[in-house]
């Protein structure tokens, strides 16, 4: 675990120094001079990028991780497994940008009513997708190597340095929305090309492959679990895009623009996740590569801990902290409708980012095919519920679908992996931890507000008490031996 903390710690760095940054651009630019559906149009615009590129690397990311150790070998390049890397996210891009141009009239029929402006823009997406497909699986590549701390400074600081500065010129007017999409497109090309060259400079890139080294058996192996796991991604990504892609079409890009910014606040709580993921990924393929099931289990407990951790605090000072936030940002009145969609998109986030690592390890163990059962079924009630909410409860109603879904899809997960897997993650220090977290809330309402006279001085009163408080308290009930040790080498050498 020891190199996952350290790795993460690198990666974390990184993202917060982004999430600083995203700060900066989301709540005192983008909500003071740029309109909620100018808000809206970018998000959607970047998200059917998204989605499409999901699709279009074929499941490539979670079947290079898993299928890696068979081609593991430095002396020939690891069997030409880069160029396989390559060439599939590659048939992918022509295959998805071919049907979604294909698809023009039913999916501009579905945003025309409400989000008829994102259908002028319609055929950019094609590049974006080709753009996000090779970005991720260069940036993925680079993870299944051990190396995640420059993709995530690609990611998290440079983009965000890019995508500020082309909001800035939209803001004074120095270009227009056309130019805005265009700076958009630009940045995200600039980030896939960096990644490329830093792959290209640490990890075996050579096209050269040995055709004789795939076994018919490891190729059906491959296809198989590709194929099931295409149909999960799809499904997957479905889901987790639909409440954009619903909430545009209902309700129009002006509430999408609003959902964007508490979705961006929501968004902060599973940074850490991201790094412990990436760097526990391949370290769970090996495991499960060699029937290694305690071994497994034991990174899961880990990951789970130290991921309810940091998304927990963090979920616990923004949620402590609302009133101050939508006090500080410009136009804070209007933006803050989308204060329930905080409150659900982090819980959501809480409980994912306790239980994700639980599909990864069913991805790479001989029950993968279970994800899709329930997948399938649950793209179709996410469908339902976002009908039924989102004109109840409008943005709210969007992020409380999410909750709901997120509660049922991770609920059936752990059973699966219970039984299959035998993965548990919970253990004494998780319900400790717990514990520990709705004690601070209750602690935070004793703390008298300071708002009426400054927000800034409540936010600081409260974030640093509650911070510390939990510090303390965290590190002498010994929740994490990992964390423990290392606060330990600071104060001895700090």
């Amino acid at each position: 675990m020891g190199v996952i903390i350290r790795q993460s710690i690198k990666g974390t760095i990184h993202t917060y120094v982004g999430a600083a940054l995203g700060f900066v651009t989301q709540f005192f630019v983008v909500t003071k001079y740029i309109d909620p559906e100018v808000i809206g149009l970018t998000k959607v615009f970047y998200e059917v990028g998204t989605l499409c590129a999901g699709f279009a690397l074929l499941g490539v990311v979670s079947s290079g991780m898993r299928f890696f150790p068979y081609f593991r070998d430095e002396r020939t390049n690891n069997h030409g497994f880069f160029f396989y890397y390559m060439l599939i996210p590659l048939l992918g891009v022509v295959l998805v940008s071919t049907v979604y141009c294909l698809c023009r009239e039913p999916i501009a029929h579905f945003f025309s009513a409400k989000s008829a402006a994102f259908t002028e823009y319609f055929y950019w997406v094609v590049p974006l997708i080709l753009i996000l497909t090779f970005w991720q699986a260069f940036e993925s590549y680079s993870h299944i190597h051990l190396r995640i701390a420059f993709p995530k400074w690609v990611r998290e600081v440079f983009l965000r340095l890019m995508l500020l500065v082309a909001y800035l010129l939209f803001a004074f007017q120095v270009v227009g929305l056309t130019a805005l999409l265009a700076a958009m497109l630009a940045a995200y090309a600039v980030c896939m090309v960096a990644d490329a060259l830093y792959v290209g400079r640490t990890a075996p890139t050579s096209l050269q492959h040995d055709a004789t080294f795939i076994t018919k058996r490891l190729r059906n192996d491959f296809l198989k679990y590709s194929g099931f796991l295409l149909l999960s991604v799809v499904t997957g990504n479905i889901m987790s895009q639909l409440d954009i892609f619903m909430l545009s079409s209902l309700k129009g890009l002006y509430s999408a623009g609003i959902y964007t910014i508490a979705f961006y606040m929501a968004n902060i709580i599973d940074m850490p996740s991201r790094s412990i993921s990436a760097i526990s990924t391949p370290l769970a393929a090996d495991a499960l590569k060699n029937g290694d099931f305690p071994k497994a289990n034991q990174l899961y407990q880990q990951v789970s801990l130290h991921q309810l951790m940091a998304s927990g605090f963090i979920f616990l000072l923004i949620w402590i902290n609302m009133d101050n936030i939508y006090a500080i940002i410009p136009n804070g009145e209007t933006f803050a409708e989308g204060r329930y969609v905080v409150l659900f998109l982090g819980l959501s986030k809480i409980i994912s980012t306790t239980l994700v690592f639980g599909g990864v390890l069913i991805q790479f163990s001989k029950y993968y095919y279970w994800s899709l059962f329930i997948s399938l079924f649950l793209t179709v009630f996410t469908i339902g519920t976002n009908l039924y909410f989102i004109p109840r409860m409008g943005v709210s109603g969007a992020a409380f679908a999410s909750l709901i879904t997120c509660v049922i899809s991770y609920s059936y997960q752990q059973y699966i992996v219970q039984r299959k897997v035998r993965g548990n993650p919970f253990t004494r220090n998780t319900l400790v931890l717990i514990a520990l977290l709705v004690a601070l809330w209750g602690v935070n309402l004793l703390i008298p507000s300071f708002t009426a006279r400054s927000p800034w001085l409540d936010l600081l009163v409260r974030t640093t008490l509650i911070g510390c408080l939990g510090t303390v308290l965290a590190y002498k009930l010994n929740i994490s031996c990992e964390v423990n040790r290392m606060i330990g080498q600071y104060l001895r050498h700090g």
